[in-house]
Parts: C-alpha cells; sequence; structure tokens
C-alpha cells in the first residue's frame, strides 16, 4: 500500500510502498477514506514533540473495516469507524468513570511506536518501521485495536468522520464537556485552527456570550465568526485587553488555549477575570513551560486547567456529535477545508503552516 512515512524530524513525509501485516488478535484492518491535516502531526514532522521513527503519521481518520483478526466482538468487516488516538481499554479506573482520554493503554502505544502489544504491523523495505499513536492513517489501509475505534452511520461522509475523530471532539468536546457552565458568559477562544473553530460551534451551542475568537490571520478570524464567534480579534494587530474592554464591560469567564505556546497560554490566565478558568488543549513543544503569576491565582481565585481530547467519553461523545451534525446543529461541513490526495500530503503541511482556513483533509483513495 502506499503510506506517508517520517524517516526524521525536519524531513519531508515521503510516500512510499508499505506492507501492512494481517491484523492480530483483537486488531483490525481498515481502508482509510479520509484523514485530517491535525497540527499534532506537525510538531512530530519538526521535532517539537518525538516519536519512534520512521513511522506512518496520521491520528485524525475514518474507514471501513476490511478485515478482522481473532477474537474481535467491536466490530465487522463493512462497518464504517472513526479512529481514536486514545484507545479505551473499558476496565481501568479512568474509563469505568467516563475519562477514557487518560486510559493507560494510550501510553503503551505512544512508548512503543505500535499496537497495544507494543508491535508493529508495518514493514518498510524489509524493515518493521512504527505506528503514530496506534492509528497511523496518512496511507491506504492502517491496521489498528478494536478498542480504537467508534462505529458510526455510514451515511456521514467520511471527510467529517475523520475531523471527528480529532479536531472536532477535542475542540467542541472541551466546549460541552468542561465549558458547559459557559452560558451566557464570556469565552476568549486563542486559535482559530480546527480544535478552535470546533470550539467556537461548541460553545454556541452551550450559549456563551460573547464568543471572542483570537488569531493572527483574518481568514481564520472571518471563519470563526461565520461558525458563531460574536467577535474576533487579530493578536497581531490588535492589543487584546483592550479589545476585550471594547467588547465587553465584563471580564471573561473563560479562556481556552487551542494553540499550546507558552505565550498564548500565558494570555489565556491573563484575561480571565475573577473567578475566572483558562483551559490548555493545544499541546506544545515537549518540555515548554509557561510562568503563572501567583498573586492573581490566590486573590482572584482564577483556575489553569488542562484538557485532553475534550475530556471526552469518545464512544458517548463522538456519536453525540454526528447527531448534532446530522440534525444541522453542529456544521461541521463548513469547518472542511482543502481536500488533498495522499501524494500532495507535504503541500498540506505546508498550506497549514502558512496558516490555511479550515480543516484540511487527505482522500488516500481517488473517487471514482
Amino acid at each position: 500500500m502506499k503510506a506517508a512515512v517520517l524517516h526524521r524530524p525536519g524531513a519531508p513525509l515521503t510516500v512510499e510502498d508499505v506492507d501492512l501485516d494481517a491484523p492480530g488478535p483483537g486488531e483490525v484492518t481498515l481502508r482509510v477514506l479520509a484523514a485530517g491535516v491535525c497540527h499534532s502531526d506537525l510538531h512530530y514532522m519538526n521535532g517539537d514533540l518525538t516519536a519512534r521513527l520512521p513511522a506512518v503519521l496520521g491520528h485524525e481518520g475514518a474507514g471501513v473495516v476490511e478485515q478482522v483478526g481473532e477474537g474481535v466482538t467491536r466490530v465487522r468487516p463493512g462497518d464504517t469507524v472513526v479512529m481514536l488516538w486514545r484507545p479505551r481499554c473499558g476496565d481501568c479506573a479512568f474509563c469505568t468513570t467516563g475519562r477514557p482520554a487518560l486510559c493507560a493503554l494510550g501510553r503503551v502505544q505512544a512508548a512503543s511506536g505500535g499496537l497495544l502489544d507494543g508491535t508493529s504491523r508495518l514493514t518498510l523495505n524489509g524493515e518493521k518501521i512504527h505506528h503514530l499513536m496506534g492509528v497511523s492513517c496518512f496511507a491506504e489501509r492502517c491496521v489498528v485495536s478494536e478498542r480504537s475505534v467508534v462505529v458510526i452511520d455510514p451515511d456521514v461522509p467520511p471527510e467529517i468522520a475523520a475531523i471527528t475523530g480529532c479536531a472536532v471532539v477535542t475542540g467542541a468536546g472541551t466546549a460541552l464537556n468542561v465549558m458547559k457552565d459557559a452560558t451566557g458568559k464570556g469565552v476568549v477562544v486563542i486559535g482559530a485552527g480546527g480544535v478552535g473553530l470546533s470550539a467556537v460551534m461548541g460553545l454556541r451551542l452551550v450559549g456563551a456570550d460573547p464568543i471572542v475568537a483570537v488569531d493572527t490571520v483574518d481568514a481564520r478570524l472571518d471563519k470563526a465568526l461565520e461558525l458563531g464567534a460574536t467577535h474576533a480579534v487579530n493578536a497581531r494587530t490588535h492589543d487584546l485587553a483592550e479589545e476585550l474592554a471594547r467588547i465587553s464591560p465584563k471580564a471573561m469567564a473563560w479562556a481556552m488555549d487551542a494553540v499550546g505556546t507558552p505565550q498564548t497560554l500565558a494570555q489565556a490566565i491573563e484575561v480571565v477575570g475573577t473567578g475566572g478558568t483558562a483551559v490548555a488543549v493545544g499541546l506544545g513543544k515537549a518540555g515548554a513551560t509557561v510562568p503563572v503569576p501567583i498573586n492573581p491565582l490566590v486573590q482572584q481565585e482564577k483556575r489553569l486547567i488542562g484538557s485532553l481530547y475534550g475530556s471526552a467519553n469518545t464512544p458517548v461523545d463522538i456519536a453525540r456529535l454526528l447527531d448534532l451534525f446530522k440534525a444541522g446543529r453542529l456544521p461541521l461541513d463548513r469547518l472542511l477545508g482543502e481536500p488533498y490526495e495522499l501524494p500532495a500530503i507535504n503541500e498540506a503541511y505546508a498550506a497549514l503552516s502558512r496558516g490555511a482556513t479550515g480543516r484540511a483533509v487527505v482522500v488516500p483513495h481517488k473517487k471514482r
């Protein structure tokens, strides 16, 4: 099959002929229908985050089950699924209390560069190579654990299904699960990429007001306004604190950092008012830190919290988000950016680095 391989940080992805083994016990082979162009993969490409290399990248995808391994009970051939970059064992303390994003199995895959047993199903030129987060969907096919998929309605467009598996469940999931009491309260969303735009849509459902989108690219801010933001601020050309004072006499109750730099997280902490909460959602460079002013944190009872994968119960929340889409209440079709074929994947990431609007998708198989 064709797959996009990262050999070393700083190198472009190379689309190569990769051999894919049959699924092992508890695993399934998927024909990849669509894969989202997520900034997290770019972190691995430029070395901000580390993974075992060489590896086939891609962690946000949708596909159809082609083959199942021994003992598989959750899916069957022909099922349409969304892929999960954090598996759900169903048995640990986090899974049984509705917090599968924190399931310990995710760390197993991340550390080994393999699947749940720590081994790989990918071979390049006779040598084993690695999976990324147990998914590796920048490819025509992939083998994943049955615990890393959620079965969905096959009528959902594959591009919509793919982006729901990461950007949408992270952004809108954080709004619905973590910021659900933001109704009628002011919220700042820093970063209007796929996650930030998804958060804007989720906050609109929650009834937050005002919803202030912040970015440095005007086209992204225009998209945020289209998807439900009440105001937009270009942080490159305007002072955010001054703009927020103009927008509302009340301080912001919530701020989300969907970028993941020390500067943006510090800004999120700064802009929330007394009793406010800053939510860190975007991943940053490994080892990055942010200074937190102690006195305002104490005297104003501000809070700083993290949210991984939208703090979602993924089997439940992905179905809920897609139901909202089908009901016309979550316009995920308007979130989509440019489609790319697999050989053009480096073009997709170059566009993302330049500030492309919306969530681009890679379609590994040409439509007939």
